[in-house]
């Protein structure tokens, strides 16, 4: 069993706390993204299992195990990171097996495995050639095969896809979601980019900087769609989606900002001001004067097959995402913005917090 556990860990560099805490567990065999911006602690968190970094406080357990004062070698741990780190003297066959002959592996056993790797990998062409002689892709899929035959417990990504264009970071998150169904090991996917967090996991866990004022750095685990559909706080809300959740501040009191809008009866908790919050799929283009969000267009972002709407209306600048192909919003266009029924989120603006459902 290889189930990962943070249990109360925190982690300081001098007197910078980077994760105060953290309290999560990855069940073995599941593939699990840690997501949110620069300085979260996400990258740390990720080092601290593989025993780069030391815990401050707190205990992370490897299978029920304590991993504390544990050498990075004796974890059974594999990670990729964001630098491919190939030796460039060697060959992609001596690169992917020199984990085995580091660990004294028999030449027979060390060749047998890397070419499996290389199979899995499709780097069978390639096992002669030198690091130079590969695509950043393929450089990729040898760091890859580095990990695969030591045969770890736990695989931990930092952000491996950094370093390449558009073209191949979709063709290596294929790569690595493929490489997930045929080794069934527990997978840690550190990265920034929301695409790649709710495409590629069973499960997504936000994380946010301690400086932004939270009691801790992790905001919400669960699902990608359910956090998706109910981010559990204005943080997740904000940072899931693209483009951003649109959110309009209401006082008591203050009539809602589209007349489709009923809170009636208040949502228990709700006597201060909060912020209402829909998504730019959410809200539907209509003709000036019909019911709705009275607004007029500023800017349109043609993307090909959908556009980016941005509508000046007297409750702010909102934002729609228009999939129509036979509708053809121009700027300085008079229009009226219709939410779908059901796609509200409501948020206490004090706390963050989302109220109700």
């Amino acid at each position: 069993m290889a189930e990962i556990e943070f249990k109360s860990v925190a982690k300081s560099f001098g007197k910078v706390g980077v994760i105060a805490g953290l309290d999560l567990r990855v069940d073995d065999g599941e593939f699990i993204v840690f997501v949110g911006p620069s300085g979260c602690g996400k990258s740390t968190a990720l080092r601290m299992i593989a025993g780069l970094e030391e815990t401050t406080s707190g205990d992370i357990r490897i299978g029920g195990r304590s991993i504390a004062g544990l050498a990075p070698s004796d974890r059974n741990v594999a990670m990729v990171f964001q630098s491919y780190a190939l030796y460039p003297h060697m060959t992609v066959a001596g690169n992917i097996g020199f984990p085995l002959k580091m660990a004294g592996k028999p030449a027979a056993e060390i060749a047998k495995q890397v070419r499996e790797a290389a199979d899995i990998l499709d780097l069978g062409p390639y096992l002669d050639r030198r690091p130079a002689q590969l695509s950043g892709g393929q450089r990729q899929r040898v760091a890859l095969g580095r990990a695969i035959v030591r045969h770890p417990d736990v695989f931990l990504f930092d952000e491996p896809l950094s370093n390449l264009d558009a073209d191949l970071r979709v063709s290596m998150r294929g790569e690595i979601m493929r490489l997930r169904e045929r080794i069934r090991a527990t997978m840690i996917y550190v990265t920034h980019d929301q695409t790649e967090a709710m495409t590629m996991g069973d499960g997504i866990a936000v994380f946010a900087p301690l400086k932004d004022g939270y009691a801790g750095n992790l905001m919400q685990v669960g699902k990608p769609e359910e956090l998706y559909e109910r981010p559990a706080n204005l943080f997740v809300a904000r940072f899931l989606g693209s483009p951003k959740m649109n959110l309009v501040e209401l006082a008591q009191g203050q009539a809602p900002a589209f007349g489709s809008l009923e809170l009636s009866p208040r949502p228990e908790g709700l006597d201060g001001a909060f912020l209402l919050g829909v998504r730019p799929e959410d809200i539907r283009l209509a003709e000036a004067g019909a019911p709705g969000l009275a607004g007029r267009i500023r800017l349109v972002e043609a993307l090909g097959a959908e556009y980016y709407v941005h509508v000046e209306t007297a409750a702010g600048e909102l934002i729609v995402r228009v999939m129509d192909k036979h509708l053809r919003p121009a700027p300085h266009d008079a229009v009226a913005l219709q939410p779908v029924p059901g796609s509200f989120h409501l948020f206490d603006k004090a706390t963050g917090l989302r109220i109700g459902s």
